[in-house]
């Protein structure tokens, strides 16, 4: 960050904490499942909506958040998210019941959604087009640190300490960053339109019903009630986008999809959170139910991939910078496509473990290439007033992506074993052996395959989203010029 105005670096900084926490907290609660459970009486069937609840809230408000933050001011909207992040995190901490638990989480996750759905926006808004993407390439390294710090510090934090720590863990950061953001992030570009609470509720609703009925499905399997609850979601889902193309202020302007830049880039993110996400649920099953390992050795293991995204993700970002996201996006995609591939061919029962590091770290380096670019690709082509719908819009497809990969890794382990066993392998408390183990590797490999075909897609929208305008700066956007990119 040398080479950004000392202002930019200390904006940089609080959306990099802001992307930190709101990483760390989508894993940190994974290896603490027993502890909670055990402590507040309750049944790991229950427990698991402490990270649901939380991917689905965050899905559901991501667009609507950053709609707000277009029209109310995106910096007002993220320092609010901080301070409900801050204070749900401590009431989490004291929950007295896996109930309340949950619903402090909800609100938690209110605060995670304002946080991630103005951040990309605050960046787009700060710094030159030149300049995006190695400042994406710093709130990936923190998405991918974050996400690898959840995990081990929810291991160390619940077995000598409590697991009520992991949630006080954020509240002197937050305070931290919500002064810092106070004093630093102002709001420079603002619409002068009204929210649209009609359109907002189709959407909300739409997503929260086709989202709960995915994870339903994977945990009970297909009923009447689950097929109703989608049908009625893509109902809803197809009543929005009427709406909306109609509304005088919609809640997401379709007319940013024209730029065929950022539309492929949406895509590719869409498919490649389908692609991925699954595989890493599927390799921490693999490593604590089939091999045996505890849940904070099955996380360390997986660690080389984060820290080779983490490192590479800065310097990849200012590649995008210069030659575009569609080579180097692309290029991603096909390394982590690789990956996978590497784990259908080598990855078996009793397999050398270090097989796992080397995928991850093969993984780990495509991500690095992918993140930064596809993200910077999106926000540096979309005009300064529809940054924040941008922003939740492409959240809420990376977001969707996680849940339907999560959907796909939890049905082809269920394939092989019962689904509360395969709820209790991902969470560290159950084992599998003999020919269940063998079945769950089979239905793994299948899986595979289905992640590599939206890999594959992800790879196809990436190339195909032509090349970027990333001239002009910060300063010309604000006196009226459109940096509205254009795909050639």
């Amino acid at each position: 960050m040398q080479d950004a105005k000392p202002k930019e670096n200390l904006i940089l900084l609080v959306v990099v904490i802001g992307t930190l926490m709101a990483s760390i907290d989508s894993t940190i609660v994974l290896l603490a499942f027993p502890a909670i459970t055990q402590a507040l009486h309750s049944t790991i069937s229950t427990i698991i909506w402490v990270i649901l609840a939380y991917i689905i809230v965050v899905a559901v408000l991501s667009t609507q958040l950053g709609r707000i933050g277009d029209i109310y001011g995106r910096a007002k909207m993220f320092n609010l998210g901080f301070a409900i992040f801050t204070i749900a995190s401590f009431l989490c901490g004291i929950a007295p019941t896996d109930v309340t638990l949950i619903l402090f989480r909800i609100v938690q996750a209110v605060g995670g959604a304002l946080i991630s759905s103005n951040s990309g926006a605050i960046i787009a808004d700060t710094f030159d087009r030149s300049r995006i993407g190695r400042a994406y390439g710093f709130t990936s390294m923190s998405w991918n640190i974050g996400a690898l710090l959840g995990i081990v510090l929810g291991g160390v934090i619940t077995t000598f300490i409590g697991y009520r720590y992991i949630f006080f863990i954020n509240v002197p950061i937050g305070i931290f960053a919500v002064a810092l953001g106070i004093k630093y992030l102002k709001d420079r570009t603002r619409t002068n339109e009204r929210v649209d609470l009609i359109g907002m509720a189709l959407l909300g609703a739409a997503i929260a019903l086709i989202s709960y009925s995915g994870i339903e499905y994977a945990s009970v399997g297909a009923n009447a009630v689950n097929s109703a609850l989608f049908t009625i979601g893509v109902l809803l889902a197809i009543a929005f986008v009427l709406f909306d193309r109609k509304a005088k202020m919609p809640t997401i302007n379709f007319s940013m999809f024209h730029n065929k830049v950022l539309r492929n880039s949406m895509m590719a993110a869409l498919f490649q959170g389908l692609g991925f996400m699954g595989v890493t649920f599927l390799l921490i099953m693999y490593l604590q139910g089939v091999r045996g390992y505890t849940p904070l050795i099955a996380s360390l293991i997986l660690l080389p991939g984060y820290v080779v995204s983490g490192i590479l993700s800065p310097i990849m970002g200012r590649y995008s910078d210069r030659y575009g996201a569609r080579n180097i996006a692309t290029i991603g995609i096909a390394f982590m496509v690789a990956g996978v591939a590497f784990y259908i061919l080598f990855l078996g029962v009793s397999s050398p473990v270090y097989y796992v590091v080397l995928g991850t770290i093969i993984t780990g380096f495509g991500g690095a290439m992918f993140w930064p670019s596809n993200n910077s690709a999106v926000m540096a082509n979309v005009r300064g007033e529809l940054r924040g719908a941008a922003s939740g819009t492409l959240r809420l497809f990376g977001n969707m992506g996680l849940i339907g990969s999560f959907v796909i890794a939890f049905v082809a382990a269920a394939s092989a074993m019962p689904r509360y066993l395969a709820f209790e392998v991902f969470a560290g408390i159950s084992k599998v052996i003999g020919g269940v183990g063998r079945g769950f590797v089979n239905g793994m490999h299948a899986a595979f395959i289905t992640l590599i075909l939206m890999l594959a897609l992800a790879g196809l929208f990436s190339f195909i989203r032509g090349r970027e305008d990333r001239s002009g700066s910060v300063e010309a956007e604000h006196k009226g010029k459109s940096l509205h990119g254009k795909a050639e």
